[in-house]
Parts: structure tokens; sequence; C-alpha cells
């Protein structure tokens, strides 16, 4: 009986630990701060072996850190969920995503160099903006989708080279816009992507 419950006080402990360490990868993120292990660990009050004992990469434990912070896209969209104008909808979803991204961006930043130094990495990094790109474009799916799949198709691949952190960075830092201003041109750029698109249905 002892036995049993010091395997559970040891398993509750680790489970506490687990728990402390993703909730401080969390506070960092969210407060925008620098996102390291060594300064998880600390914010954790534990040693950075200790967080590598849990989590054996900086990807693994920001992806679990940002593991249901984001809504799913049908509760991030639910002020537009009236609307059947797709361009209306992509607007309110770039935006949604990249002010999103902004408050988030100690993590999303982390994330991407560590997965750009390790490609196999690649796939921890939260696809948020394939399921806001889709359900944002469900209008379509009965017009374009049905009249020409492959411009459908084309669509959405190519608002996801704009609607994402890679494209508001490049227009915060190599740019140099104001996060405002990033947002403003990639929600704008969503925009003229959809409305073109919208014609081809209305034509086809």
């Amino acid at each position: 009986m002892a036995t049993a419950q010091t395997g559970t006080g040891r398993s509750n402990q680790k489970q506490r630990t687990r728990t402390a360490i993703v909730d401080a990868a969390r506070e960092l993120i969210g407060a925008g701060s620098e996102v390291t292990m060594p300064e998880i660990a600390r914010a954790a009050l534990v040693s950075e072996a200790t967080a590598y004992r849990y989590f054996p990469d900086l990807p693994s434990l920001i992806g679990e850190a940002l593991a249901g912070v984001w809504p799913d896209p049908v509760d991030a969209l639910a002020p537009v969920a009236d609307s059947r104008d797709p361009v209306e909808r992509i607007a309110f979803a770039c935006e949604f995503l990249l002010r999103g991204i902004l408050a988030r961006q100690g993590g999303v930043r982390a994330m991407m160099a560590a997965t750009i130094v390790r490609p196999d990495t690649e796939s921890m990094r939260p696809g948020i903006r394939f399921g806001l790109i889709d359900h944002a474009l469900a209008p379509l799916s009965a017009t374009l989708g049905v009249t020409d799949p492959e411009a459908f198709v084309q669509l959405k691949r190519s608002l996801a080279v704009v609607v994402g952190a890679d494209a508001l960075f490049t227009l915060t830092d190599q740019v140099g816009l104001t996060p405002d201003e990033a947002v403003a041109s990639a929600v704008r750029t969503a925009r003229t992507l959809t409305e073109a698109a919208v014609r081809t249905a209305a034509e086809g």
C-alpha cells in the first residue's frame, strides 16, 4: 500500500512539474518575452536539465504550450458566422490570426527559429492558418470549389503564404512596417486574392 501511495505521489509530482513548465512557457509567450529553454526553466523554478527531461526540445514544449490557446476556426470566426461573403470572412480570419501571432510572437518566433534549424520539427508548428482559411472560404466551396476546384485549391495556397507569421514578420522586420501597418497590408492582400477568386467563380 505504501509503495502504491509512493508511486502515486511521484506520478503526481511529475505531473505538477510538467504542468509548471508548460504554464511558465505559456506565461512567457503571453508576455511577449524571449522564449528559450533556460528562461522557461527559470520561470518554472526547475533546472534546465529537468525541463529537457520532460521536453526533448523547445518546439515540443512550445507546441504543447500553444495547444488549446487558439480557439477552433468556428469559434474564431463567430463574429462573421452570418456572413456568406468570403472576402469579409477571409479579411476577418487574416486579422484575427495576425493579431494573435503578435500577441504570442515570442513563442512563435522561437518555434520558427527552431524549425528552420531543425526541419524535422516543422510538423510541431501549429497549423492554425489552414483551418481558418478553410472555414473562411466555406461559402466558395459550393461555387468555385465545384466549377474550378484547382483554382479553389490554388487560392488556399496563395492565402497560406499571406496569412501567417512568415509574411507578418517579413513586413515588420525586413520591410519596416509597424505591426498595425503589416496587419493591414496582409489583410488587403488576402482580400484582393479572394475578390479575384470570387469574380472567377461568378464568371464561371
